[in-house]
């Protein structure tokens, strides 16, 4: 069983501050490596080959990273034989290959090495990730900027005791302990986001004695709860009875809170600290209308799996499982 747990860290300013760094140095890293993704493409299937004026025979385009690592490197790098003869993973993949090159880059730039190394690998996978969802029909993976680009996942080396955690190159931080971790549960990973209103870590947790939820044959299903979400209440349920939506970001008192804080953003100088400040006041009210949202939803969710269920699960896993109307 695989779950997540979220709580509100606790930094002391110079850990604020190493964040801060990484975030900008990983951010560049991520562009750095789309962009030399695209011009591999371009070069390989776009350009193509052409004709060395010296040597005057056919050459290949090398001048991306890519490629170079790709042809001249070490392309059959973790290659494996069968008993057939065949190659088992016979070329490293563009992800496979930037990654192998970090410690080239930790060398040209001597202020990576602050960085640690999972997180490193982790920021390039996630480049993997963009390019997986593209190929099953997704959007084609975007430059990054600050806004957009705001966590960091570490793989392995993250402790918790207590109220503490411990976090490779950034040392021991405090975090609000809203609930307590489960004991059986082994750490598997630990992603830092930065909010409006601070930073917050989400650690994934593993118990492989605790079994996934399986879903019972039809045969033995006694009741069916059918759940059609509505517009003017959130949800409608099968025996009659219906969830109240109260609309936490479109009633009047927000709407008109809204609009006052989005102006005072739209009438400050750009760049200007001002417009920062009022920028993120408006982004923590956005946030406070989040939180109640989730909040909102957890405990009808919770309702409905305690009054009709039989297993505890969320409402969209509920509503997927069970009858539409």
């Amino acid at each position: 069983m695989l779950t997540n747990f979220c709580f509100k860290l606790r930094p002391n300013l110079s850990q604020t501050n190493k964040i801060d760094g990484w975030l900008d140095m990983l951010r560049s890293t991520y562009n750095w490596s789309l962009a030399d993704r695209i011009a591999q493409y371009n070069q390989q299937f776009i350009q193509g080959d052409y004709c060395d004026i010296r040597t005057r025979a056919e050459a290949c385009p090398l001048t991306c990273f890519v490629s170079r690592n790709g042809a001249s490197g070490e392309p059959w790098k973790d290659a494996k034989t069968h008993k057939d003869g065949k190659l088992k993973n016979p070329r490293r993949s563009a992800g496979d290959i930037q990654i192998t090159a970090l410690p080239e880059l930790k060398k040209a730039r001597p202020w990576f090495r602050e960085i640690d190394s999972t997180v490193l690998q982790q920021n390039l996978k996630r480049l993997d990730t963009a390019y997986k969802n593209f190929f099953e029909g997704r959007g084609f993976p975007k430059f990054k900027n600050r806004s957009n680009f705001t966590s960091f996942t570490y793989q392995m080396g993250v402790k918790v005791q207590g109220n503490k955690i411990y976090l490779p190159k950034l040392g021991w931080m405090r975090f609000f302990s809203s609930r307590l971790i489960p004991d059986g549960f082994t750490l598997k990973a630990a992603t830092i986001r930065k909010r409006q209103d601070g930073w917050y870590i989400s650690i994934r947790i593993e118990d492989k004695s605790i079994p996934d939820y399986v879903s019972k044959p039809l045969d033995e299903v006694k009741s069916v709860l059918g759940c059609d979400l509505g517009i003017t209440k959130l949800v409608h349920l099968s025996d009659r009875y219906q969830i109240d939506n109260p609309k936490f970001s479109t009633n009047k008192k927000v709407k008109r809170t809204l609009k006052i804080r989005q102006r005072r953003v739209s009438r400050k100088v750009k760049g200007s600290k001002n417009r920062k400040k009022a920028a993120s006041k408006l982004g923590r009210f956005h946030k406070k209308i989040t939180d109640k949202r989730v909040a909102y939803q957890a405990k009808r969710s919770e309702d409905i799996s305690t009054h009709f269920c039989a297993n505890v699960l969320s409402l969209r896993t509920c509503a997927n499982r069970i009858l539409r109307l």
